[in-house]
């Protein structure tokens, strides 16, 4: 109801012929499917499960540096992230709940946010151009009021009320890729280090930001950002990996496939699930089938590698939409991830002229005009 007062005020200020109509607008869609929302439902306590989750976790990890509990008894014990999302809930294990502001100040969804908001404003400094020209100020303030227009629609504005489990790695995602953009291999293997230790639905996109980087700048930017990237990541999974390595891979890879002991509430009827739910046979050709989309999406990276933010952002949300859509269990919500990523990358100003290749030399194919010959008499 919120939402809907909001974007009805954001229509009626965008009617407006003045120039500050579109940010009047943005502003009242923000105000009314975010702000205002996200307070009362802060103040009130009211969350999706996986809030819980998250500060559960942070607090497990305070108590036994693992965020997992060893004998999960149901399904909302169970902790399906790797140990980076723990970071979320630690302002509740330090401040704990016992006020109204500590109560307000450790919810995860507030730091999700501020973590999702500030990746975003980090990659927009990093994708947009230098200011040339009369109208570069004028593109940037427009891909602001786009970003924070595509922030209050329903993709985004409803998960970041009610949950924000994945607005963190949407923002990592897109920084990465903004980086890996601009040639900055060591900044896009931290972003990647970052978003790696929170889901492991991220680690594809080392790969494309791997293979930008080295169309971009060659072998040596893309082997030191990849480096970082796995590197990175496996400094911050191994201790958790080491202390508790069954309920690891029983909580975090297991359980979102449908192979754990407790049955997943992922179960929309994507075409994976409705084949998974034919048998061990119809489970075991939906592995084949993802894993047959991702060796495509691999060959694709090879064979024609992306040049710029718009196209890896484009290459990463096919091979997650592929992911999504084939695996044993899923659910429609999943595909707001590749949505953020494409839409995101186009607003941010990503979209560069494609550059020819290194050493291609382009020769004029037209006939060459024939020499003039001097006639008799020294006339032409």
């Amino acid at each position: 109801m919120s939402a809907c007062a909001g974007y009805l005020c954001a229509a009626v200020a965008a009617l407006s012929p003045r120039r500050r109509g579109h940010a009047v607008s943005v502003w009242l869609a923000v105000g009314g499917a975010v702000v205002v929302p996200l307070a009362l439902l802060v103040l009130t306590g009211s969350a999706q499960s996986e809030v819980g989750v998250i500060e559960r976790a942070g607090l497990l990890t305070v108590h036994q540096s693992t965020p997992y509990l060893a004998h999960p008894r149901t399904v909302a014990e169970v902790t399906p992230y790797l140990p980076g999302m723990a970071v979320f809930g630690l302002p509740r294990a330090v401040l704990g709940d016992s006020g109204a502001l500590p109560r307000v100040l450790g919810d995860a969804r507030l730091w999700c946010a501020a973590a999702f908001l500030g990746c975003l404003w980090t990659a927009r400094r990093a994708a947009r151009r230098p200011a040339r020209g009369p109208g570069a100020a004028a593109g940037n303030t427009m891909s602001m009021y786009g970003v924070g227009a595509f922030v209050a629609s329903p993709a985004v504005a409803l998960p970041l009320c009610v949950s924000g489990v994945d607005l963190p790695l949407i923002g990592l995602l897109v920084l990465a890729l903004a980086y890996a953009a601009r040639g900055r291999s060591a900044a896009s293997g931290l972003a990647l280090v970052a978003a790696c230790s929170l889901k492991w639905t991220a680690w594809p996109a080392v790969a494309v930001a791997v293979a930008l980087l080295a169309r971009r700048g060659g072998p040596r930017p893309a082997v030191r950002g990849a480096a970082v990237a796995v590197a990175g990541t496996a400094l911050l999974v191994l201790p958790s990996a080491l202390s508790s390595p069954g309920p690891l891979v029983q909580q975090v890879f297991a359980f979102p496939i449908g192979r754990g002991p407790w049955e997943t509430p992922a179960a929309s009827p994507l075409p994976g699930r409705l084949l998974a739910d034919g048998g061990p046979a119809g489970w075991y050709a939906a592995v084949a089938l993802l894993l047959a989309a991702g060796l495509a999406v691999a060959l694709s990276l090879l064979v024609r590698p992306p040049h710029d933010l718009v196209s890896a952002a484009d290459r990463l949300a096919v091979g997650l939409s592929a992911a999504f859509l084939l695996a044993p269990a899923g659910r429609f919500g999943y595909l707001a991830l590749p949505v953020a990523l494409v839409v995101f990358a186009r607003l941010l100003g990503g979209t560069g002229r494609k550059e020819p290749a290194h050493g291609l030399v382009v020769r004029d194919s037209r006939p060459a005009r024939p020499t003039p010959v001097a006639a008799p008499g020294g006339t032409r």
